[in-house]
Formats: C-alpha cells, structure tokens, sequence
C-alpha cells in the first residue's frame, strides 16, 4: 500500500463507515500517457470502489462530490484520476445476485 492510498482509506473510513472498500492504485498502467509525460507514474491514478449506507438518498453525482470534497488534498497534491463506484448496501447486495 502506498502513503496517497493509506490516507485515502483513512480518510472514507473516517467519513464513510464504509462495510466495504476496495482501493487500486493504477499508476503503473499509465506511465508515458499524454498527460503525464515527465511526471513520475507514482501515487497519481486509483479505482476506488466504496460500499456505504452514507450514500442512502444520495445519487451517483452526489456520491462523487462527496468523495472529491473529503479527498480535496490528494486530489491537489497529485492524484490526477479517480475512478469511483459508490453504493448503498442494498446495491451492492444486488451488483451481487
């Protein structure tokens, strides 16, 4: 694990209560894209996908707006992309069936 994705853990753990998070950091897969020549592929892109019943009422927008406002410091300080999947328990249940 690295320090970006420990503090992302820590932080949606804190927030989120989550039942279920799954953290990948995908750097490594986009060494020499267009926007990151000459910048090291090291802690910049991750999927992160979130089981939580926080996110009950809420849609998908809000759930990524809820998770880019408590991730705001990684995201300036060199996360250049974040693929989210937020769900509610009950939808993850079904993602299951």
């Amino acid at each position: 694990m690295t320090a970006i994705q420990d503090r992302i853990r820590h932080k949606l753990t804190e927030a989120l209560a989550p039942l279920a998070l799954e953290i990948e950091d995908q750097s490594s897969r986009h060494a020499g894209h267009a926007g990151m020549k000459g910048l090291k592929p090291e802690e910049t892109h991750f999927e992160v996908r979130v089981v939580s019943a926080a996110f009950q009422g809420q849609n998908r927008v809000a759930r990524q707006r809820l998770i880019y406002k408590l991730l705001a410091t990684e995201l300036a300080d060199g996360v250049h992309a974040l693929a989210l999947t937020a769900l509610t328990p009950d939808e993850a249940g079904k993602s299951l069936s």
